[in-house]
């Protein structure tokens, strides 16, 4: 039997492409795995807020302002009311209504400037009311356009009462 000279002249190759794969897997294990651990001294206390002021309005007591329109069988505003005041039919009536709403930010504006961003609108049209004048209130209600062109808002939160079933 012959056996070869085990001899090797000249340097070993060695592959680095698996090792780095091996690595790369490894990075992306523990990366997955780690366990974000909340700093010490974080406790989860609620401190008791302080006294509210006498004088300043809760949300609760922030009633949202009710639009109610009521139309006539073709469609038409026959009635409109802002908090249970009456303003009349038409167009007549949304131009009453833009400034019974200025009328009463101003007084809302009294109390505290922060007040007026909570204020709410409810909108509560008939099913069968144009949609021009439910946008028409919508519009009165956010704001108008001043003397020199520039938008005056009045309030942003506006939403709409639920639906009520045709007549």
């Amino acid at each position: 039997m012959k056996l070869r000279n085990r001899i090797v002249s000249g340097k070993i190759h060695v592959d680095m492409t698996p090792m780095i794969d091996v690595v790369f897997q490894l990075l992306i294990f523990f990366m997955c795995t780690l366990k974000v651990i909340e700093p010490e001294g974080d406790f989860d206390i609620s401190m008791p807020l302080g006294a509210p002021k006498a004088d300043s309005v809760t949300d609760a007591d922030l009633q949202p302002f009710k639009v109610r329109m009521l139309a006539d069988p073709s469609g038409e505003l026959q009635e409109l009311s802002f908090n249970g005041e009456g303003l009349g039919g038409g167009q007549e009536a949304i131009n009453k209504l833009n400034a019974r709403v200025f009328r009463s930010i101003t007084a809302l504006q009294a109390i505290g400037s922060d007040q007026l961003q909570k204020q709410e609108v409810e909108i509560d049209p008939d099913y069968n009311l144009n949609y021009r004048y439910i946008i028409n209130a919508i519009g009165a209600c956010s704001g108008r356009m001043g003397p020199n062109g520039v938008h005056v808002s009045y309030l942003q939160r506006i939403k709409f009462a639920p639906i009520r079933q045709p007549r």
